[in-house]
This record gives C-alpha cells, structure tokens and sequence, in this order.
C-alpha cells in the first residue's frame, strides 16, 4: 500500500511526468531483494551499479543495455560433474533478473567482476546541444530599422 501521493507535483512541475511514472513503478511492483545491489555516485556524473553475485561466473552473468534500460541476468549453469549431495544450501545460486532504468544520456561504460562483486559503471554524457547556455540579455538598445531597397531608389 502505498502511503504518498504525488498529485502536488504533478501539478507544480513541467517535463518531469516519466520521473514521477517511474516512481510509481518503483513502489507499486514490490520488487525482490535478490540480488542485493548498491548504487554510487563517483563524481559529478558517473555512477557505478555494484550487484552481490556470489557464486556466479563471468559466463553466467550478462548485461544488457537497450535504450534507457539496463537488464543484469545470471543463471546458474548446472554441475553435471559433481558427484556430491548438498545437504543444506546457504548461499543462494538462483537465477535472477534485475533491470534498473536509466535517465537520458546515461551510457554503460565497463563492468567489472571482482570478489563476487559485479561493478557496472555508468556515465551521463550529455550532447553539446543540449547543455545549457547563457543567453546575453539586450537593455535599452534601439531597434534596428532596415529600410526597404525600393524605397532607397527613388
């Protein structure tokens, strides 16, 4: 159940209708904890995803980007080889999907696999054209009046 609305903003805002869209998806699907996962900031815009993948090899894992979404996958391949019985069974070896959505101009840019630890960096490059830029501002200055070539002739 859900215990905030987010109407007020909806109405005080312009342009920010996907943020709060993806906020509502966020609290409403109740999403599973496995596998836990940390989202960093690394400087002003680089980001770095870190998923606990204990138990995983770099061939069972994969990741995918595919427009503003990023999709980490692991399937545990089966040990045929293994002749032993596990009696009880702590650490968790489950298939799982996780897919987190990204802002606009955010880019994967290296994954990592280190201790367990699957380290996906992010970077926001943002285009040229669309930073922002100053705009001079004119005060007092007189219209400019082009006359017209017709009249300059007679």
């Amino acid at each position: 159940m859900r215990t905030y609305d987010l109407t007020p903003f909806y109405r005080s805002t312009v342009g920010f209708d996907r943020l709060f869209n993806l906020l509502d998806q966020a609290s409403s699907d109740g999403s599973p904890g496995y596998p836990p996962y940390n989202i960093e900031r690394t400087g002003e815009n680089a980001y770095r995803i870190t998923v606990a993948v204990s138990g995983f090899a770099k061939d069972e894992l994969s990741i995918v980007a595919k427009e503003n979404t990023l999709t980490i996958k692991g399937e545990k391949v089966a040990n045929e080889n293994s002749k032993s019985e596990v009696l009880y069974r702590g650490i968790a070896a489950r298939a799982f999907e996780r897919a987190f959505q990204l802002a606009d101009f955010v880019q994967v840019k290296d994954a990592s696999l280190e201790n367990g630890l699957l380290h996906v960096d992010l970077v926001r490059e943002i285009p040229e054209a669309k930073k922002p830029r100053q705009i001079a501002i004119n005060a007092g200055a007189k219209p400019q009046v082009i006359e017209n070539s017709a009249a300059q002739a007679a």
